[in-house]
């Protein structure tokens, strides 16, 4: 699709304040402009609630509305660290970090499938990547295809999930931040870490992979320059 095309649509951005989440909002904001997009932000009991704050300045910076959604009753149903203001963060024996969320990113499709088709908005766009990640099924090709499949039948509309970083590593997500002439914007205003620290706790396993994949990019970068 060009972006002819894309600047006669209109999209929903699944947005939480994150790094990845608003290098595709940025993205989108130049493929579609920025008064046709949205930003869909959850509010599922987060125990770094911090990002909801972080994701209200940079919609309000970026000009782009948001839609905050409530789906804290989640945090009824299932237990997780993530949600868990007293729980530690740490592997579990099946190899997933215990802040795994069951049936976040399907809870947060379907959701925002259903505002989208009120709004007349065929493309969602979502920042879930399965080359640099955890380990989460929900984040995988396969699982989003599916739920592509599933959403179009159950709501009788045509949506197009669009995965912009599902095949790029930390480093590459950092690189495109730069290509949009964000990095900085990234580096700065956005918010990774599953504790709430502002500015990162630099041990968690968000931080960590962040913080990773921001040194590999540099060093390239500086490699390329030097060169």
């Amino acid at each position: 699709m060009n972006n002819l095309n894309k600047n006669q649509r209109r999209a929903i951005v699944i947005f939480s304040g994150g790094q990845d989440s608003t290098t595709c909002l940025i993205q989108a904001i130049k493929q579609y402009g920025n008064q046709n997009v949205e930003a869909l932000t959850f509010q599922y009991g987060q125990r770094h609630e911090i990002e909801l704050t972080k994701s209200k300045w940079i919609a309000q910076d970026l000009g782009v509305k948001q839609t905050m959604i409530d789906t804290s009753v989640i945090k009824s149903i299932t237990h997780n660290a993530l949600m868990d203001d007293n729980a530690t963060i740490k592997t579990m024996d099946n190899g997933l970090p215990n802040t795994f969320v069951d049936g976040r990113n399907a809870l947060f499709l379907l959701y925002a499938a259903i505002y989208a088709k009120s709004q007349g908005i065929h493309d969602i766009i979502i920042g879930v990547c399965e080359t640099d990640f955890s380990g989460y099924p929900d984040c995988r090709d396969v699982f989003i295809k599916s739920m592509n499949v599933t959403i179009n039948l159950a709501l009788d509309f045509n949506f197009n999930i669009i995965t912009p970083l599902m095949y790029l590593t930390k480093a590459q997500t950092w690189e495109l931040a730069d290509q949009l002439d964000a990095l900085d914007y990234v580096r700065e205003h956005t918010h990774t870490c599953y504790i709430g620290i502002e500015g990162g706790c630099g041990s968690c396993p968000s931080c960590l992979l962040r913080e990773k994949g921001l040194s590999e990019y540099l060093q390239q970068k500086s490699a390329v320059k030097n060169v």
